[in-house]
């Protein structure tokens, strides 16, 4: 601190406390006749930027006080920490402690308060100083800010940024709205808990819009607030079509009164566009409500205001006609009642530590406390009740106020100034109060470091309360990732994150500024934006007793579907054309094709997704299918259960129960596919149904036809010999069906390989000429023909069963399952026969994703009810109602089935001695009459075992 110091005494203890004693003495008279900053100790220090002043005239940096911009919002910073240090739960065993500065609105000036920051990370090479005793010398280290709350303009936030970034001191903002904030590699240590103006400028445009209004000028403060907030909404706004700006004026930093009537004069050159867009300061929004009354303007601009003018009072005191019919936008938010009840509870005792505070209570209440007092507005003195320090640190004990004239005569031993300590007036009582409308962000933006802080050193510090060594050297970056990652509910109840970008998430309040039903102007709410706008029309009122939506326009909006052809040299006038088809306003001249998947909205204004529709559960097309799957999922899991509970029966065995259950697992998986073929398409679907599509059928002809080739092959043998033919066990009868399934599922295994499963949204099938109509079909990526291939392997199986079923319709009919299962056959070619042309005419219907997939599926259901029903459900029917029929007959050699064969084919030349041509072959001739086997007198080919 004092390179220059000499002599040997300056390094002994005593010395050494002098010197400490000395920067003391001067930090405290620094602050005593200059308070520029509050200094709260405590184990964490946070940093604060508040605009206190305003922005000075006359080679000034300070002007006057901001009551509600600066103590309001300043007080809601120690109010925080209040709140925090008190709570258990929130960083326990630390105390938050501050540093606060005031920016007095100027960003130079701001940057000159902020290197108070970053004193103490500022390595200062003392190496080649040293007392006349060879020691180093002892410096006083400044406390150490490991964040910064603040600053509220974004010209001053933008400033401070670029300085605290270099030394990695996380930001965040309570009021910063500028875009430009938003870039996360120039300002990736800033933050903010409220919008960025961009998206304050959508909510703009989409009122604009909705308001009718095609022709609006804008104003802007000269910086990066105003500037950066006309850009977006001048940049949203072309993106967005149908907007024209007229005028775009900037009001220059230091301006003058003529600058605004010079901006008035310019604004009513364009005459027509009455909406006028405001980004503004609040001295700036003054101005121009001035200079609009001295030109005798009121009523007829149509003011649309930032989130600086919001709903403040300050800002149009004394203006308020000119204000009317203005609409305004303020991020959402909330009154801390908490808050009121601390600000209201503040006096110039209990409030020591706020050293502006005075100077506000001299502005609140328009008196004076002390004859030095700057305030020359009032003459009135402030009504007093003892003594008051208007330096911190001062603890001297004051004299009655009944001994004493005038503030002034009281003389402190080391000089400073005291003041009258409490006075008698009350905030809210004896002066106007109404929160502030950024309270509820400072005190969230203080949460929202807290609740970092609090997060890391759980981290960092898992088994120590307090701060540890490892969190006090964790650094800015650490800090701002966990900045970043905070979620909870601030102060109002709202949910408080950040983006990638450390944004907060759009959520304002729409106002109007109206009379009210007393004649009282106030502001009204009149809507609010969160990504979409919803505002209250009917609740607006506008200047001059209008009834209807002022206009702002140069022209007549064009009709929905129309694009405006521009009249030459009038770029915000035009002729109307309209924009037919799958077309779109583009722009203001053009239109455009939408993209294949998309079609215009209502008004042709842009592009909207096509519609995707599928086939639902509860449409008709899906409930008749459904309720036919599910009545066969019963029949078939009842005759299979029916099957295992009688497997050893004389029915079961003889049905031959191997190929009985896997013809019933193919009859399961027919009535399967039809959930599958209706259920929402997505990957897994889609290979499902390429997997069941054929399958079920697969299985079932598969083990019919195995059945019917071994009828066939044993009675032809039979004719021929008693030798019985190869591969008719059951076990070889499973490895023939296994081996047909199998060339099945290789067709799929390879449609796999070549074509991967998808699912596809068909936009052509559906695109009719009116695009109020057009659908996307999601679908599976399956086209008619792989469908038919899939299922193509499965109608060979089926036909070919059914030749083996024609060949085998001679054998005795006691003696085989042939003929049912050569009326299953023809039924179900029936049934396939008539399935063909449906599917394949109704391929250019609108409504063939429902015809075909309802037409398959019921095609599947009919095949599958048609096996069950001819081939098992007599069965069942025996087992169940009559069990005396359900036993063991005789088993026959292959040696009598040969005869019945060779007799069976004889016979079948005779067809006049049996009716239809039916041969019963009489093998019972040593039968035991009473047995059930004589009575019946015929050997069935069921009863055979080979």
């Amino acid at each position: 601190m004092f390179p220059n110091v000499k002599g040997d005494m300056a390094c002994f203890p005593w010395r050494v406390f002098w010197i400490i004693q000395a920067l003391v003495d001067v930090t405290l008279s620094q602050e005593t006749y200059a308070p520029h900053s509050i200094r709260i100790e405590g184990d964490l220090t946070l940093g604060g930027l508040f605009p206190v002043h305003a922005r000075g005239v006359s080679g000034e940096p300070c002007g006057d006080i901001k009551k509600e911009n600066g103590i309001h919002r300043l007080e809601a910073m120690l109010y925080a920490l209040d709140q925090i240090n008190s709570d258990d739960e929130l960083l326990p065993n630390i105390t938050l402690g501050a540093r606060v500065l005031d920016t007095c609105s100027r960003d130079t000036y701001a940057l000159e308060q902020s290197l108070t920051f970053v004193q103490a990370l500022i390595q200062k090479d003392t190496s080649d100083v040293r007392c006349t005793n060879g020691e180093p010398p002892v410096f006083v280290k400044p406390e150490k800010v490991v964040g910064v709350i603040g600053a509220s303009a974004s010209s001053v936030s933008i400033m401070v940024a670029n300085i605290l970034r270099l030394f990695q001191i996380p930001q965040i903002s309570y009021a910063s709205t500028a875009p430009e904030l938003s870039d996360d590699r120039r300002y990736d240590f800033f933050s903010r808990v409220v919008p960025p103006d961009s998206f304050q400028a959508q909510a703009m445009v989409d009122i604009v819009k909705l308001m009718g209004w095609n022709y609006v000028s804008t104003v802007a403060s000269e910086g990066s607030y105003g500037e950066k907030g006309v850009e977006a909404f001048m940049q949203i706004s072309r993106e967005a079509g149908g907007i024209c700006i007229a005028q775009s004026l900037k009001i220059p930093h230091d301006h003058k009164q003529a600058d605004f009537d010079k901006i008035i004069r310019q604004l009513l050159d364009t005459s027509l566009a009455r909406a006028v867009i405001i980004f503004a300061y609040d001295e700036d929004i003054r101005g121009i409500l001035n200079a609009s009354k001295r030109a005798d303007q009121v009523g007829h601009f149509l003011w649309i205001g930032s989130d600086s003018w919001g709903a403040k009072n300050s800002t149009i005191q004394g203006l308020e006609d000119a204000a009317i019919g203005a609409v305004t936008i303020l991020p959402k938010r909330a009154t801390v009642e908490g808050f009121d009840n601390y600000f209201t509870s503040r006096t110039l005792e209990n409030n020591r530590r706020n050293v502006w505070f005075a100077e506000f209570w001299e502005e609140n209440f328009n008196c004076k406390l002390m004859s030095s007092s700057k305030k020359e507005d009032t003459s009135r003195k402030c009504t007093v009740f003892g003594l008051f320090n208007r330096g911190p640190g001062l603890r001297h004990q004051a004299p009655p106020p009944s001994t004493l004239q005038q503030p002034q005569d009281i003389i402190c031993s080391r000089g400073y100034d005291l003041g009258w300590a409490e006075g008698q007036e009350r905030i809210g009582i004896d002066s106007y109060y109404e929160q502030e409308g950024k309270v509820q962000f400072v005190i969230d933006a203080v949460y929202a470091m807290a609740h970092a802080l609090h997060n890391m050193q759980k981290d960092l510090c898992p088994d120590q309360s307090g701060v540890c060594g490892e969190m006090e050297h964790a650094g800015g970056k650490k800090l701002l990732k966990y900045i970043r990652s905070v979620s909870f509910n601030g102060s109002t109840g709202t949910s408080v994150t950040f983006n990638r970008n450390g944004d907060a998430p759009g959520r304002y309040n729409l106002f109007q500024y109206q009379m009210n039903i007393n004649s009282t102007p106030r502001y009204k709410v009149i809507g609010e934006w969160a990504e979409t706008l919803k505002l209250h029309i009917n609740e607006m009122q506008w200047p001059n007793g209008e009834m209807k939506i002022p206009i702002s326009v140069c022209s007549l909006p064009c009709k929905t579907g129309q694009r405006k052809k521009i009249v030459k040299g009038m770029p915000c006038c035009w002729h109307c054309e309209p924009c037919d088809g799958y077309q779109y306003q583009f722009d203001e001249t053009s239109c455009k094709l939408c993209a294949y998947n998309m079609r215009p909205n209502a008004n042709h204004t842009g592009c909207q997704p096509i519609p995707i529709v599928k086939l639902e559960w509860h449409s008709p097309w899906a409930i008749i299918p459904v309720f036919l799957a599910m009545l066969g999922i019963i029949a078939t899991t009842f005759v299979m259960a029916t099957f295992i509970r009688y497997n050893d029966t004389p029915i079961v065995r003889a049905s031959g129960r191997e190929l009985s259950y896997v013809l019933l697992t193919g009859i399961f998986l027919c009535y399967i596919i039809t959930f599958v073929m209706i259920a929402m398409p997505d990957i897994a679907v889609c290979s499902f149904r390429r997997i069941f599509l054929g399958l079920g059928m697969c299985i079932s002809y598969a083990a019919l036809l195995t059945k019917t080739n071994r009828i066939y092959r044993i009675f032809e043998e039979g004719k021929k010999s008693v030798t019985p033919p190869k591969l008719i066990s059951p076990t070889s009868q499973l490895a023939i069906t296994s081996s047909l399934i199998s060339v099945q599922l290789l067709g799929v295994l390879i449609w796999f390989g070549v074509d991967p499963p998808n699912t596809i949204i068909d936009y052509d099938e559906q695109k009719t000429i009116n695009p109020d109509k057009a659908r996307g079909v999601l679908k599976c990526d399956i086209t008619d023909l792989q469908i038919i291939c899939s299922l193509g392997y499965s109608i060979l199986l089926m036909v070919t069963c059914t030749i083996y079923a024609i060949k085998t319709r001679g054998v005795p009919e006691n003696f085989n399952e042939a003929k049912p299962i050569g009326f299953t056959m023809y039924t179900t070619c029936i049934v396939w026969l008539a399935f063909i042309p449906i599917f394949f005419g109704t391929a250019q219907s609108a409504e063939k994703l429902y015809i075909q997939t309802t037409t398959l599926t019921i095609s599947m259901n009919l095949s599958a009810s048609v096996a069950l029903g001819m081939l098992y459900m007599p069965k069942v029917y025996v087992i169940i109602f009559h069990p005396e029929l359900n036993v063991q007959k005789r088993k026959r050699s292959f040696k009598a089935v040969a005869t019945a064969a060779t007799m069976t084919s004889r016979l079948s030349h005779k067809p006049s001695d049996r009716p239809n041509g039916e041969a019963k072959t009489e093998l019972c001739e040593n039968v035991d009459p009473n047995s059930l086997a004589a009575k019946k007198k015929y050997v069935s080919y069921n009863d055979l075992v080979i």
